[in-house]
């Protein structure tokens, strides 16, 4: 089964099921400080998981692409991705944990034909603070899993959440395929990393809340979140080792063959650099051609978007790759994938663009690294020792972009061999650090909605409305960015506001707010939100239900929430700076005084 083919039945599976399909939400989330991108299905459902009506009911299916960036640099082995499309299905308080495993086990077994005897689930084991499943672990006996195949795990394999300190979480049961390889020993179960066990599902149950004293309390309505990767199923039905195996790779790793004179698959290095290029331009291309798309640059999302590229011809270099060649591989990403994702093919043209630069840019940055090292060189050649330290290389490759495989390469052609270790050492830290800020900037989640984070949502839409009334209909909202301190907007214009029009616009979103104009929502569809003059810059799909916000007849948007009820109770607005965020994008950061 192909990847289009699993990403269809699915849907159609669960629409069966009375479930509405839902379009999936941008990479870039709406006004969330928690991550840079979307990084599961569930993530864009927050606030209806929280407890908000969702327009199109209950019961909801979607396709959902997304990125994960805490492992980069694990990119390159046969498993690893920053880019993955999820397939997921959500009961919003009506079906829980034996509806959730009936459906999942009927569309593993009768739409995938996945021979029963190969599953294996497991189950929460159960704590001090919550009891075992018994439920789902009985509705799997129910379905001829046999005891020996049930695994009843503890929290590290078997809970979510909660995403923050506080907030909803529960068990969840994982199902896994039998690959046939040899168990690599007799502790060896579903979750080992041998490679026996081929994880293929996930039912996540929030039953419960966490609360600030530590305990958990039963949900008053409980939720169903499912994930799918589609990526990693479509390589276990077709029985492959290895998701570069699968079509969604095969073009692309052809095409680097072409560019390079090498073969995928008869020299590991070289291996290891084709999965590295083929990802990081099938993420960049998807980062790129987003609904809220952005540039490369050296912070946030856009940081990532460079470090991807970069690393992309970092190792084009490596397969003797000569000149640009990003576009090429880009032109196949958006051929797979314009029809599940027509966003791709309209912003065509930014994306090609976008990756030409950055390559003429790391070109010179290149250089740059080049004369840095010669100037390092001087230093070192005063001194007896022919050891660049592991600092010196890492401040290379942190500061410079240049890899130190060049850095090697240099210093052998000056007698010098480079602290390898030293460079490890430091580059391990780096991680390190990374990686906290990436779960500290998870931190908060679902418990992240706060009267302040509240109100500033809300005056996002005031600040959008005042910024296209002062600076014209070219507006538009390419990203935001809220913590409880303030808020990020970035939006569409060619130059840097003047004091009057920054000005002008603060002094219209603060009477509006003085007025302490009615916030009110409707549900509709989308064609009818537009034909009302509500403001949206996503598609959907046709006759999809969305949420519309009202400030009065101030303004008009569609939008997930949540906002205050009334805009006098958000205080005092002031914009604190303007500045450029990318070509064409500008960015403010406001607050909001009491």
């Amino acid at each position: 089964m192909k990847a289009h083919e699993l990403r269809q039945k699915y849907i159609e599976f669960f629409v069966s099921k009375n479930h509405a399909q839902i379009s999936g939400a941008s990479l870039i989330p709406e006004n969330d400080p928690t991550v840079l991108f979307t990084t599961a299905g569930m993530h864009p459902l927050v606030p209806y998981i929280l407890g908000e009506d969702h327009p199109e009911g209950k019961r909801l299916v979607d396709y959902q692409k997304c990125i994960r960036t805490g492992d980069i640099d694990a990119v390159g082995d046969p498993h690893h991705l920053t880019f993955f499309e999820m397939l997921g299905n959500w009961s919003l308080g009506d079906y829980f944990k034996e509806e959730a495993i009936d459906f999942s086990y009927e569309f593993l077994t009768e739409v995938l034909k996945l021979d029963p005897s190969l599953l294996s689930v497991t189950v929460f084991a159960g704590d001090d603070d919550v009891p075992r499943d018994d439920v789902s672990a009985a509705k799997w006996l129910s379905l001829r899993i046999p005891e020996d195949r049930i695994y009843f795990l503890g929290r590290e394999d078997n809970w979510w959440g909660p995403a923050g300190e506080t907030g909803p979480c529960g068990p969840d049961s994982e199902m896994f395929i039998d690959t046939g390889r040899p168990a690599c020993s007799d502790e060896c179960r579903p979750g080992c990393s041998c490679g026996k066990y081929f994880e293929i599902w996930n039912d996540v149950f929030m039953g419960y809340s966490k609360m600030a004293d530590g305990t958990y309390v039963p949900m008053e309505r409980a939720c169903v979140d499912t994930g799918m990767g589609i990526e990693r199923t479509i390589a276990i039905l077709q029985g492959k080792d290895s998701v570069y195996q699968t079509e969604v790779f095969t073009p692309l790793l052809k095409m680097i063959g072409e560019l390079s004179g090498k073969s995928y698959g008869n020299e590991e290095q070289t291996d290891v650099s084709m999965r590295i290029i083929a990802d990081h331009v099938r993420t960049s291309v998807f980062i790129l051609g987003d609904q809220r798309g952005v540039s490369p640059s050296n912070v946030g999302q856009g940081y990532i978007l460079r470090r991807l590229i970069r690393r992309a011809v970092r190792h084009a270099k490596k397969l003797n790759i000569e000149g640009k060649f990003l576009s090429e591989l880009a032109q196949i990403v958006i051929a797979m994938y314009q029809a599940a994702y027509p966003e791709l093919a309209a912003n065509r043209d930014f994306i090609l663009k976008e990756l030409e630069g950055e390559e003429e840019k790391f070109s010179t940055t290149l250089q740059k690294g080049e004369h840095e090292f010669e100037k390092i060189l001087v230093n070192l050649l005063k001194g007896k020792a022919r050891v660049i330290s592991g600092r010196i290389a890492f401040k290379l490759y942190d500061t410079y972009g240049f890899p130190i495989e060049l850095t090697e390469e240099l210093a052998a052609e000056h007698g010098f061999t480079v602290d390898k270790e030293g460079f490890e050492k430091a580059f391990a830290k780096h991680q390190e650090v990374s990686r906290s800020g990436a779960q500290q900037q998870f931190k908060g989640g679902l418990a992240d909605h706060s009267e302040l984070t509240t109100a500033l949502h809300t005056a996002t839409h005031l600040l959008h409305q005042s910024l296209r009334t002062v600076l014209g209909d070219h507006v538009g909202q390419k990203g935001s960015n809220i913590t409880p301190e303030r808020l990020r907007f970035d939006f569409t214009h060619p130059a840097p506001m003047t004091k009057e029009e920054l000005k002008k616009v603060e002094d219209m979103v603060n009477e509006v707010i003085e007025k302490d104009l009615p916030v009110t929502v409707e549900t509709m569809t989308l064609s009818e939100a537009k034909e009302k003059g509500a403001i949206a810059f996503f598609a959907s799909k046709y006759g999809e239900q969305v949420k519309v916000y009202s400030v009065g007849d101030f303004s008009k948007e569609v939008c997930g929430g949540p906002h205050v009820e009334h805009t006098g109770v958000m205080g005092h607005f002031r914009i604190k700076k303007e500045q450029s965020s990318s070509a064409g994008v500008r960015r403010i950061k406001a607050v909001l005084e009491k």
